[in-house]
């Protein structure tokens, strides 16, 4: 017997499919699809869930000094003449970054080999491109879905069926995040 369902693809739609919907469960916390898809993609997202929770708190804190351009009430850089060019003005800042322990850097890295990049649109930008912000969709399995995790073994998801789908009669389940 087989380790996952083929689902009627090749190997690569079949990969791509699972990814997207993968990527749309831990995204948006529910998807509607078959029963046949839900059950493969249950799989995917509980092992990411459970490499999360496993390797939330696997960081060090670090101070660093870095160079950042100045700003004016515009948010354009602020440019001085030197040499007859204009250069622009850094300022040296102290910022405080998460360092990855190499365990929890592998755990990133395997993450971001199932994600697809998202986009979020705030609400009244609706339709256009402006305004939309990349979400770093591994940054928030570590930051808000681990921890909502963390005392719990397995079973991150819940399969519940809605119903027969009207074109042609396959069972719908909402997968969601529990």
């Amino acid at each position: 017997m087989a380790g996952y369902r083929k689902l009627s693809r090749t190997s690569a739609q079949r990969k791509a499919l699972l990814r997207n919907q993968v990527t749309n469960l831990l995204a948006n916390g529910k998807i509607v699809t078959t029963e046949a898809k839900a059950k493969e993609v249950r799989k995917i997202a509980e092992h990411l869930i459970a490499m999360a929770v496993r390797e939330k708190d696997n960081f060090e804190t670090v101070k660093v000094t870095a160079k950042v351009a100045r700003k004016d009430a515009d948010g354009k850089r602020v440019k001085e003449v030197k040499d007859g060019k204009k250069v622009t003005v850094y300022d040296e800042v102290e910022k405080e970054i998460k360092k990855d322990m190499p365990s929890r850097l592998h755990a990133r890295r395997q993450m971001m080999k199932v994600f697809y990049p998202v986009k979020s649109v705030p609400t009244e930008n609706a339709g256009k491109k402006k305004n939309t912000k990349n979400v770093d969709l591994v940054d928030k399995m570590f930051t808000e879905i681990a921890p909502k995790y963390a005392n719990r073994n397995g079973g991150y998801t819940r399969i519940v069926k809605i119903g027969l789908r009207k074109g042609d009669a396959a069972m719908e389940v909402l997968l969601e995040l529990v």
